[in-house]
């Protein structure tokens, strides 16, 4: 792969070590077990979706608020600053989870998309906003992630992908591989090069 032009990250489980427990929050705002909850939400009274929403927004400030940086997490974003090349965050997580964030371990990203931007991954809508807004073309940046929604929405972009996944998942013929499949953020740092 030539060194891409820019990065998209997914934010927990990829930047951030996984905290967010999804059966709990699926139990708390009583959908079915292994239901995506945003999904889930669609159809839903407005009464219904405002309860989901609070409980989400307590989870994903709460997961912050203990988040530990992936391993590598750190060496690669700073490589990147090094080197001018753009980087940005495309999440089901809210905004103010991302800025929680970034606000904590003071690190900028030149754009960022959430689900309160328009339709979230496995969409590739906020791959491609994500793209047009780093002014880099697809073909030309990886997209970083740590499930199937991540590589499913880069790839319908055009973008490349990573997983970041030890060991890879079972269901990865389900879904389509990844262009590379790495235990760490800190693997990614041997494509670019000194």
């Amino acid at each position: 792969m030539n060194p891409p032009l820019a990065v998209i990250f997914d934010l927990d489980g990829t930047l951030t070590e996984p905290l967010l427990d999804f059966v709990e929050i699926r139990r708390e705002i009583g959908i079915a077990p292994g239901l995506p909850i945003l999904e889930a939400l669609e159809g839903k009274d407005a009464t219904f979706r405002a309860h989901a929403e609070a409980i989400l927004r307590r989870h994903e400030l709460e997961a912050i608020d203990h988040a530990t940086l992936a391993e590598g997490c750190a060496e690669l974003l700073t490589l990147l600053g090094a080197r001018g090349i753009p980087v940005a965050i495309l999440t089901r997580n809210m905004r103010e989870a991302v800025d929680a964030f970034m606000r904590r371990f003071d690190f900028r990203f030149q754009a960022i998309y959430t689900r309160e931007d328009g339709p979230p991954k496995p969409s590739p809508h906020g791959a491609r906003v994500l793209c047009d807004s780093l002014g880099s073309a697809p073909a030309q940046t990886l997209a970083v992630g740590d499930y199937k929604f991540d590589v499913i929405a880069a790839r319908g972009a055009g973008c490349k992908t990573a997983l970041v996944r030890h060991p890879a998942p079972d269901d990865l013929a389900d879904w389509g591989s990844p262009d590379l499949v790495v235990p760490s953020l800190r693997h990614l740092l041997r494509l670019w090069p000194d």
